[in-house]
């Protein structure tokens, strides 16, 4: 006879208690960040929400505004075991999963070792991972979804926590691969980063320029992120936060009523697009001191969750249309 043992629900006076020790680490986190990361406060904190929520990011941008400096920062500050791979036209997938070897040993015995790869690691840095082939790209699908990889028949589980923060520059640049669509699926987020306001990259100029720079601090552990993320996972969603997700991400769907978005959207955002808003919506909710999410949070992740889950007609794009300009347009539609 087998026994069901089900997890203790916190009371909400554990709750408040867990969210204030979050929030102190969160804050220190931050500050962290930004003695190294100057400007980009949206950028910070869309890629700390993402990982809050235990989710990948893709960070694009055009080459020398530090995405990969914040990738590599956060792997410090938070204190988790990083690899970075960098994306190259003739990256094979055995480069990133790993492979098996044929050795022999002192008794002539000969057998297969298995030889991971820096797909290993509780935070994978993918540095231009456009710059690769479409079939290398492919090969971080299962591992970003199932959390493990499989090697000649055999599955190797990935290292908890598991992120992937991946770099990406603008498709316009020569040498460079769209991603797969399947593939911009699994990121939560797709967080666009700008040039910096002139003030911030004064101080750019200033702090980065001279015989030493501000390295970054530890001042988390992979365990206690997973505590956090958690806890973001506790925490209590309100019916009109869930309703505003639902009519949001059904509205980005031809077919479903709305005659502007069937003119414009060859495809939409599916089911993964509502749990990723849902997610961050906690995540940006505890990120700004709060226990729930509202519906400001979802318009405030609209874009970033949405934009790279969706498709534009040629008529669309013709018209000179963008993907933010649909998904401004739904938003403001929920007014």
């Amino acid at each position: 006879m087998s026994v069901i043992v089900k997890d203790k629900v916190p009371t909400e006076k554990e709750m408040i208690a867990e969210a204030e020790k979050a929030l102190a680490d969160i804050a220190r986190v931050k500050g962290a960040v930004g003695d190294v990361i100057f400007g980009q406060h949206a950028v910070v904190e869309r890629t700390l929400v993402a990982l809050l929520a235990g989710g990948h990011a893709l960070l694009v941008g055009v080459p020398g505004l530090a995405k990969t400096k914040l990738v590599d920062t956060l792997g410090t500050v938070l204190g988790l075991d990083a690899n970075r791979i960098q994306f190259t036209p003739d990256l094979m997938p055995s480069d990133i999963l790993g492979s098996e070897v044929l050795e022999e040993n002192d008794a002539g015995k000969r057998g297969f070792r298995f030889i991971s790869g820096p797909v290993f690691a509780q935070l994978l840095m993918a540095d231009e991972i456009n710059r690769a082939s479409p079939r290398t790209q492919s090969a971080l699908l299962q591992s970003m979804q199932e959390y493990h990889v499989t090697v000649a028949g055999r599955r190797h589980d990935l290292p908890s926590p598991f992120h992937v923060l991946a770099t990406q520059n603008p498709l316009e640049q020569e040498g460079t691969y769209p991603l797969p669509e399947a593939q911009l699926d699994r990121f939560l987020m797709q967080v666009d980063i700008s040039y910096p306001e002139i003030e911030a990259e004064r101080r750019i100029l200033i702090e980065t320029t001279g015989a030493r720079e501000t390295p970054a601090e530890n001042v988390l552990t992979a365990a206690r992120l997973r505590e956090i993320q958690q806890l973001v996972r506790r925490m209590p969603v309100p019916e009109t936060v869930v309703e505003a997700i639902l009519s949001l991400v059904r509205s980005a769907r031809p077919g479903q009523g709305n005659d502007e978005t069937d003119r414009q959207v060859v495809w939409g955002p599916g089911p993964r697009a509502s749990q990723a808003l849902t997610l961050c919506a906690r995540a940006r909710a505890l990120y700004d001191g709060r226990l729930a999410p509202s519906v400001d949070d979802v318009h405030a992740l609209a874009e970033p969750v949405l934009q790279h889950r969706m498709a534009l007609t040629f008529a669309a794009r013709a018209e000179g249309t963008s993907v933010r300009d649909v998904i401004a347009r739904l938003v403001r539609a929920q007014d």
